[in-house]
């Protein structure tokens, strides 16, 4: 059995794991980034984590074939550099150098989100599925589409950017310059804002006491009103979940794959969530008479997604005889 090494890096804590060639997860280890250090520095500490890892495990590094990292940002997996990352100091960053002079193996370098999409389609929601799509609704919308058993990331590895699709012409304005993603309207982060605007607008909603009650505008409030009978709430989350389906009716009618799956923290809102998007979802797309339909599951793979996908992108790539060296 082969093994391989997964590095989720994150802008607070970097986590490592040995996986198995079959997406099994054999142990977990992190440290803190402290993302304020030079570049230089957190790679290195990758590295020595790599090797913790690794020993954690009761293994050798003889017995792992190759290292897969998955970074937010841009990667350059060809030439081993995380171009660059508006969540860390880095910019063509040499990655795979740095880390090879800790820990001698083959280094591969993904986006993180097309990470959490592979180990949805090895181990989780998507598991035997050639074709499948993971969305992940955060602060963000992330995505990440797989072709075939491999990751699809364009001629620059830039692909898959749906939070950045126009879903709204002229809309709100979206720190990635344009007006209108997709991610303004279906993130965490823009039900939030719905929620609060609809608040500020009728004094007398739930919404406000909830609001109260949490703290802080969140992405809970408007589902937690919702089910105490709230007319503002319902109408937020109707509103919420009409541009959900609109952009993941986009994702099937780009790609159909065969399993859609969606995760982040919203999900766990259970049916009052799920259903309307299913079903307001499987309206939109063309699939014609006689053409099979796509399924939409959950994400599975949870905090694991991100060290259990870069391992299984190294492997993908090992296997490709793709360049980590």
């Amino acid at each position: 059995m082969a093994n391989y090494v997964g590095i989720d890096l994150g802008g607070t804590n970097i986590k490592a794991g040995v996986v198995t060639d079959e997406g099994k997860l054999l142990n977990k280890v992190t440290c803190k980034t402290n993302a304020d250090r030079p570049m230089e520095d957190i790679i290195h500490d990758m590295g020595k984590l790599a090797a913790d890892a690794i020993k954690d495990a009761g293994l050798q590094v003889s017995d792992i074939e190759a290292i897969g990292i998955g970074s937010p940002g841009t990667p350059d997996n060809d030439e081993g550099l995380l171009v660059y990352s508006n969540n860390l100091p880095f910019e063509m960053a040499p990655m795979r150098k740095l880390i090879r002079e800790v820990i001698d193996l083959p280094v591969y370098i993904d986006n993180d989100a097309n990470c959490a999409a592979m180990a949805e389609a090895v181990a989780g929601a998507a598991k035997g599925a050639k074709d499948s799509v993971t969305i992940t609704l955060g602060t963000g919308v992330g995505a990440g589409v797989i072709v075939d058993g491999h990751i699809y990331s364009g001629f620059n590895q830039a692909g898959s950017e749906f939070g950045h699709t126009v879903l709204v012409s002229g809309g709100i304005q979206c720190p990635c310059g344009r007006k209108g993603c997709f991610e303004q309207y279906a993130s965490a982060s823009a039900l939030a804002r719905m929620t609060r605007e609809a608040g500020e607008k009728n004094k007398d909603s739930l919404i406000n006491k909830v609001y109260e009650e949490e703290g802080e505008w969140n992405a809970r409030i408007a589902f937690i009103a919702m089910r105490e009978g709230d007319k503002t709430a319902e109408e937020v989350v109707d509103t919420y979940t009409s541009y959900l389906a609109d952009g993941l009716a986009n994702a099937i009618n780009a790609f159909m794959p065969e399993i859609l799956v969606v995760g982040g923290g919203v999900c766990n809102e259970g049916d009052p969530l799920l259903i309307p998007m299913r079903e307001k979802t499987m309206s939109r797309p063309y699939f014609g008479p006689g053409v099979k339909k796509t399924r939409i599951e959950l994400a599975m793979m949870g905090n694991d997604a991100g060290i259990v996908g870069a391992a299984m992108m190294g492997k993908s790539c090992a296997d490709r005889g793709k360049n980590g060296k």
